[in-house]
């Protein structure tokens, strides 16, 4: 049985990763590349993102440079964030470089900004774009799932996991900060999957009596000697006159101001964890993989049939697409139902 012949609406595509990293990148770029092998594209690897594309950062890919990095963290193209690409000037330049290789499609992996800097581009020039949403604080609101998402939460579970023995041990507070400036979907999960006796997110500001010192009261008066308070970077509270603990400039220090609020209201002295960028590393999980197989597949599926500005979206369980405009229109909002999840089960012994 020979090869398929396919009817392409393009012939040479580039791929690139920007933003934030997250672990199934490379699974997605991998896919990518043996998709269009298979149906006779050529692809260009773009290293550093949008910054890569306006220098001319580009090599041929083949199925060779794709093999066994599945399971590898991070991203072989590399990412970065590019001011010169926010600029008329700098997306004619990256044009410029897709006429100089031939590109007629790109496929941007990343975040939401990575997506409107594509929709930029293929708006001014007559490029195709597609998206593949990326990011671990799984903050895109067109799509139920983004690459990295499960993996970073696997992580910030198992680090807990082990915090909570030795809190466990001494008898202690343990205030925990998880990544997540401006969405709770990741502090809201790893609660549910810690069992946390408080979570808070960006998008429910905190009363430090009712939210955090209540529960740790409650919890106490029922026999527990040890409290886990789970908190995204990005967590406020109600009234930001709380100037005594600021948070800093870049939106960290959530964390600390928790746990010196903790420690003025209940003298105890919590010990405080920030987990970082260790959220971001790691081998994706098999969920990241597959799923991230799934929308690179896909991504090189609607370039060949002609289509553009498109974001490939992950929903109820189905990989599908939806209009680039319209899946940027839509926010992030923390499932209702997860958040009374987390009422019900949090500060409850």
């Amino acid at each position: 049985m020979g090869k398929q012949e396919f009817s392409n609406q393009v012939k040479r595509i580039g791929v690139l990763t920007s933003g934030g990293d997250a672990p199934g990148m490379n699974a997605a770029v991998r896919a990518v590349v043996r998709t269009a092998f298979y149906r006779g594209i050529e692809v260009i690897g773009i290293r550093r993102g949008w910054q890569g594309l306006i220098n001319g950062d580009m090599f041929p890919m083949t199925t060779k440079d794709v093999s066994h990095i599945i399971n590898i963290g991070g991203t072989i193209l590399y990412t970065a964030r590019s001011e010169d690409f926010r600029t008329p000037e700098g997306r004619k330049k990256a044009y410029d470089k897709c006429r100089l290789f031939g590109l007629d499609g790109l496929v941007a992996i990343g975040g939401d900004g990575t997506f409107a800097g594509a929709l930029a581009l293929s708006t001014e020039y007559p490029i195709s774009v597609v998206g593949i949403p990326g990011t671990i604080d799984n903050d895109i609101g067109c799509t139920d799932y983004c690459i990295g998402y499960d993996t970073a939460a696997n992580t910030a579970i198992e680090a807990i996991d082990k915090l909570r023995d030795t809190g466990q041990s001494h008898e202690r507070c343990s205030v925990i900060e998880v990544m997540g400036h401006r969405a709770g979907n990741l502090a809201m999960y790893v609660g549910i999957g810690t069992g946390a006796t408080a979570v808070l997110t960006p998008e429910e500001p905190w009363d430090i009596e009712q939210d955090v010192i209540e529960k740790i009261r409650s919890a106490r008066i029922a026999g527990r000697t040890n409290f886990m308070i789970v908190v995204a970077e990005g967590a406020h509270p109600v009234d930001d006159t709380l100037e005594e603990f600021p948070v800093f400039a870049d939106g960290s220090g959530a964390g600390y101001q928790i746990g010196q609020l903790i420690r003025k209201h209940l003298g105890l002295v919590p010990r405080v964890t920030v987990l970082g960028h260790v959220q971001r590393g790691g081998n994706p999980t098999a969920r990241d993989r597959v799923n991230a197989t799934r929308m690179g597949h896909h991504a090189v599926t609607i370039l060949a049939e002609g289509k553009t500005n498109r974001i490939v979206v992950h929903k109820q369980g189905a990989v599908s697409d939806v209009d680039m405009i319209e899946g940027l229109q839509q926010k992030n909002k923390l499932s209702e139902n997860e958040s009374i999840v987390v009422k019900t089960m949090t500060g409850v012994y």
